[in-house]
Parts: C-alpha cells; sequence; structure tokens
C-alpha cells in the first residue's frame, strides 16, 4: 500500500497554493463586501446559498483546514522528539482537522440543500 507523504517540496508547494487561493478567496469576499454589502439576512442567505459561492467556500477552507494540517504536522515532527508522544499526536490532529471538515461540509450542505 502506498503513502503519499507531504515532505520537503511537497509540503512546501501545498503550502504556498493553499494560500495563495485563500488570498484570492478573502481578496475577492471583501472587494464583494466593499462594492455592494448584503443589509438583510435575507441578502446575505441570497449571497451564500449560490451553488457557486457554496463550492467557493467550501474549498476555501479545505484549503485552510490542508495548510493548517501541513503547518501542524512539520511543528510536530520538527520538536515533538518522543516517537509515541508523535503517533498519539498525529493522528489526533487529523481526527480534529477531519471533524471540523465534516462540521464545514454540513453547515453547507444544509445552507444549500
Amino acid at each position: 500500500m502506498a503513502v503519499i507523504t507531504l515532505t520537503g517540496l511537497r509540503a512546501w508547494l501545498v503550502q504556498r497554493a493553499t494560500a495563495v487561493y485563500m488570498l484570492a478567496f478573502i481578496v475577492l469576499f471583501l472587494a464583494r463586501f466593499v462594492i455592494a454589502p448584503p443589509r438583510s439576512y435575507d441578502e446575505w442567505h441570497g449571497l451564500m446559498s449560490g451553488a457557486g459561492m457554496i463550492a467557493a467556500t467550501v474549498l476555501f477552507f479545505a484549503a485552510l483546514l490542508t495548510h493548517a494540517w501541513v503547518g501542524l504536522r512539520d511543528v510536530v515532527l520538527d520538536y515533538v522528539h518522543v516517537v509515541a508522544l508523535r503517533a498519539v499526536l498525529l493522528p489526533l490532529l487529523a481526527l480534529g482537522l477531519v471533524a471540523l471538515g465534516t462540521w464545514i461540509v454540513r453547515i453547507f450542505w444544509t445552507i444549500g440543500g
């Protein structure tokens, strides 16, 4: 069974790609609010319930969680020298990030549905 690891150049590229997407999303999202801010709950819900906005926002959070995973994984690998503690921390971090991702998808599933 092949295990995909994010080491060296791959981890760096993932960090940069997710950072670029998150920056672009935030800039465009803020520009939308400067140009025409939603003034009511209905306008806000209409903005966030569009299929394109849901997809872009879920992709933003996927990028955020991936970015966090690579960063936290590198911190644990660099600063936790006890292998047994690493073996506990890394799965806990992964489980926490997957739980957050599941929660985010559930939120947007209810908005879109």
